[in-house]
């Protein structure tokens, strides 16, 4: 490696006060030290860095570009020293957080803003799943830690697992549908008879999970629960959606509610981590969530 970061603070402080000589005083170097690292840097490139003008120390175009990347570089390098020393206190590099789907991230922003200001310097990261994909985040490392996974937990996967509130589901179909012309309760066999809309589980190694789902029914799959609601909203098919986001369809005359003989459908959730994991972050987003003033904030939209 011919460029060190030693060599690029020497050229930050020539560039920023002038000359050689000034920089060496700002570093507590000799003028000579500065100048005879300059040149080495040179040699070893291949290229000149600055050329004089009077006492002034100019940078060349080659020397430009050098300081401006290497500006980024000695950034990065302090931001990792802090991350660094931050690791050792107890803080993570990352927190990788899995929402389920029936949560909207945005609404956890103000977390977010409350966790920057502890200065911790962990990065986080958030990722949507869908059914079994919260779990299967965990179980795979993908995740630190799983809001809102809904159903039963994987057996024998090492998780610690706290109850965290359900979400209601309602029957819902287009005003125009053929089920409509029927009384409720809507008998299963004539729902098996039309096309149900799924959401695609996100899991990528646990076994892919499915919800309200008659056996040799056929299947519209789609990739979110926006998209599932537009889907039967424009008649293509059947499903069970969060109470919520069937609130809004039904409101705008898109949707209609109907009762089933299946009854009412509702999705246990859970805030799970993998047991034996710790850290600050971690542990500051775990007792967070487990209050129930965040259960509800996050919750408020799809309760009944």
């Amino acid at each position: 490696m011919k460029i060190s970061l030693d060599a690029l603070q020497l050229m930050d402080a020539i560039a920023l006060r002038g000359s050689f000589a000034a920089a060496a005083e700002s570093l507590h170097r000799v003028p000579s030290a500065v100048t005879h690292a300059v040149r080495k840097l040179e040699e070893d490139l291949g290229v000149a860095l600055f050329i004089r003008e009077g006492r002034r120390a100019v940078l060349t175009p080659a020397g430009q570009a050098l300081l401006e990347e290497g500006r980024r570089l000695i950034k990065a390098a302090g931001a990792l020293e802090c991350r660094v020393q931050r690791v050792a206190k107890g803080w993570e590099m990352e927190l990788r957080i899995a929402v389920d789907s029936l949560i909207d991230i945005a609404q956890l922003l103000p977390l977010v803003k409350e966790f920057d200001a502890l200065d911790s310097s962990t990065r986080l990261r958030f990722s949507q799943e869908v059914l079994g994909g919260g779990w299967d985040a965990l179980f795979t490392g993908r995740a630190d830690l799983a809001l809102g996974a809904p159903g039963d937990p994987p057996s024998s996967a090492g998780l610690a697992v706290h109850p965290w509130g359900s979400v209601p589901f309602v029957f819902a179909i287009a005003p125009e549908h053929p089920l409509n012309a029927l009384p409720d309760p809507l008998p299963m066999t004539e729902i098996a008879r039309h096309r149900v809309v799924v959401v695609a589980d996100s899991s990528r190694e646990l076994l892919a999970r499915s919800v309200g789902l008659v056996d040799g029914q056929l299947t519209l799959t789609v990739p979110t629960l926006a998209a599932k609601a537009a889907a039967q909203a424009a008649g293509l098919g059947v499903g069970h959606l969060p109470i919520g986001l069937a609130r809004r369809e039904v409101a705008a005359g898109r949707l209609v509610v109907r009762e089933t003989e299946g009854g009412h459908v509702q999705d246990n959730l859970h805030l799970a981590w993998r047991t034996g994991a710790s850290g600050k972050a971690l542990d500051w987003f775990r007792k967070k969530l487990e209050t129930a003033e965040w259960r509800d904030r996050l919750l408020a939209d799809n309760q009944s």
